[in-house]
């Protein structure tokens, strides 16, 4: 069901009134299917997505679909701090005919007890009902609640036909590898920078934030790895990871949003809403030079 390979966490661009731009929403989604992405997942951390309306989200989805792109290959972002809302929003994708959602641990009220957060999921999955698809998503350093690896094998012992993985952006190898040690648990890392120990783990690939400006190097390297060039592909990884923390150096969303406005000469990709801000045209134009620098890389789209 689910492919192996890179993950977009799908960018949301937006109008100049800050409504979603659904034109180059859908462009952008189909480019990076071209570019080598196995699969985007829309409103993630990426995606803005606790800035975007429960409606909004199911309008974008929606006209993504509409657009053609195979609802196979997409894993929307869910989670939302009540399960009402989350599961009116999950159930919406999977009616849809997503191939899962992603969901948040309630993040409001920090300190809670893993039995407490069991409950909240065995709760969403018995409102969703047995066709529910989901993939924990574990990103302590934002939502500070966390899914840590007890309760991930907890949950996918008990419902192992509806919590079908992880991504985990905890940042912490260690998580991640105990993550891996769950039979039978998709797990894919939130970033590139430990992707070659996470294939050689088991992992199908990783869901990075980054791929939404370098998708087709990150789909390489595990090209590379699945053909046994290994030198190759330790080659490129070395390469993405450093291009990845330059990107992150200049606060990834607004970054990469401003380099596909330069890319474009579309403005509007630029836009973020509150309480982001934009990154301004020079230091736009100063990370385009930094990479065509260091990596020879131009964003062409």
């Amino acid at each position: 069901m689910f492919a192996r390979g890179v993950i977009a966490p799908l960018l949301t661009p937006f109008s100049d009134d800050l409504s979603i731009a659904a034109d180059l929403y859908i462009a952008h989604a189909q480019w990076l299917l071209e570019q080598g992405c196995t699969g985007i997942a829309p409103f993630g951390t990426t995606g803005e997505a606790l800035s975007v309306g429960i409606d909004e989200r199911i309008a974008a989805i929606r006209a993504l679909l509409d657009s053609g792109i195979d609802p196979a290959l997409v894993i929307p972002g869910t989670g939302l701090t009540n399960v009402a809302d989350t599961a009116r929003l999950s159930r919406a994708c999977l009616d849809m005919g997503c191939a899962a959602v992603m969901t948040l641990p309630p993040f409001y009220f920090k300190g809670v007890s893993g039995d407490g957060l069991y409950a909240y999921f065995e709760q969403l999955i018995a409102t969703l009902g047995s066709d529910a698809r989901i993939f924990l998503y574990h990103i302590p350093p934002i939502a500070v609640v966390g899914i840590p690896p007890a309760l991930a094998k907890r949950l996918h012992r008990n419902f192992p036909g509806q919590v079908v993985g992880i991504k985990d952006s905890s940042g912490d190898w260690g998580n991640t590898q105990e993550l891996l040690e769950i039979d039978d648990l998709i797990v894919y890392p939130g970033s590139e920078l430990p992707l070659l120990d996470a294939l050689e783990r088991g992992a199908p690939g990783c869901i990075s934030a980054t791929a939404n400006v370098n998708a087709a190097a990150i789909a390489k390297i595990i090209g590379d790895y699945d053909r046994g060039d290994l030198a190759a592909a330790q080659k490129l990884h070395a390469a993405a990871s450093r291009f990845r923390e330059t990107i992150q150096d200049f606060g990834p969303i607004p970054a990469q949003k401003r380099l596909l406005a330069i890319a474009t000469g579309d403005a509007r990709w630029a836009n973020v809403r509150p309480p982001l801000t934009a990154l301004c045209e020079g230091a736009g134009h100063d990370l385009a030079d930094l990479l065509q620098r260091e990596f020879d890389f131009a964003l062409r789209l």
